[in-house]
Formats: structure tokens, C-alpha cells, sequence
């Protein structure tokens, strides 16, 4: 079985992105540009591994963050742009499991997801398929945005 991945991120452009990146490294993606659909998600799908935006219209990424943790302990990797100590603490503290700054490169993305769902089946005692790192590092992708070249 494929990891699931429920990105949770006001920014269609960064949802677009991140699902075409993941899925061409064989993950199941879900996204959504809405905080309170993405509880919901959260509730439904049985992702294993939130990437949640914390700069977000109505909810905030903290306040979306708090509120999985009071029925789910499936890992939550903070993906912000803001890259202050203050704000990854505070997004730690409210129960994200790691902190990334956008832009990331893709391998270190999956190296990422890899540890966090990789202690996570441990913990449940299941199975999923890891990204071999080799793979991910090896793989060259240029992504383009408005016909840019993206960090990838």
C-alpha cells in the first residue's frame, strides 16, 4: 500500500504542486485549499501524514493542528514559509511532529515523510511503502510554475 498524504494548504498553486510531486513518487495524494475541510479529511480518509500550511484564512494551521490532535495521532509535518524559531515552536508545541521551510527539495520532502509515517507504522505494528531515498535523491524533476523552474 501507497502512503496517503492529506495536504492541507490555502495555496492552490503549492496543493498542485506538492500533489503532482508526490504522486509521481507513487504516494496517494488528498488536497484541499480549505482548514475546515481539511479536518474533515482528517476525520474520513485515514491519511498517514497530514502536511499542513500554517497561514491560513478562518482556521489557522495551529488551530487545525490542535484540534486533529484531540482525535488523531497521525503524524503532522508543518510545510510554512515562515521560517522563525518562535513560530516552530510554537507549531510543535501544539502538536506538529517536524517543521519544514518552503521551499524544500524534494528529496529531503521525502525523507521527511519517510521518517515520520516510518515511526508511525512502527508505532501501529503496519505496513506501508517507503520512498527508497536513493530514489528520491537520485531522480532529477524539474517542476515548472507560471513557466518557471521550481526547486525541486
Amino acid at each position: 500500500m501507497a502512503i496517503k498524504v492529506l495536504i492541507i494548504d490555502d495555496d492552490s498553486a503549492m496543493t498542485d504542486l506538492l500533489s503532482l510531486l508526490l504522486k509521481s513518487y507513487g504516494l496517494e495524494v488528498i488536497a484541499t485549499n480549505d482548514s475546515q475541510d481539511g479536518l474533515e479529511l482528517a476525520k474520513t480518509e485515514s491519511a498517514d501524514i497530514i502536511l499542513l500550511d500554517l497561514m491560513m484564512p478562518g482556521k489557522t494551521g495551529w488551530d487545525v493542528c490542535r484540534e486533529i490532535r484531540t482525535f488523531s495521532q497521525v503524524p503532522i509535518a508543518v510545510l510554512s514559509a515562515i521560517d522563525d524559531p518562535v513560530m516552530v515552536a510554537s507549531a510543535l508545541d501544539v502538536g506538529a511532529d517536524d517543521y519544514m521551510v518552503k521551499p524544500i527539495p524534494s528529496g529531503e520532502l521525502l525523507a521527511h515523510i519517510n521518517n515520520l509515517t516510518r515511526r508511525a507504522v512502527v508505532e501501529r505494528g503496519g505496513g506501508k511503502t517507503m520512498i527508497h531515498q536513493t530514489d528520491a535523491l537520485v531522480k532529477k524533476k524539474v517542476i515548472f510554475l507560471d513557466q518557471k523552474p521550481l526547486q525541486a
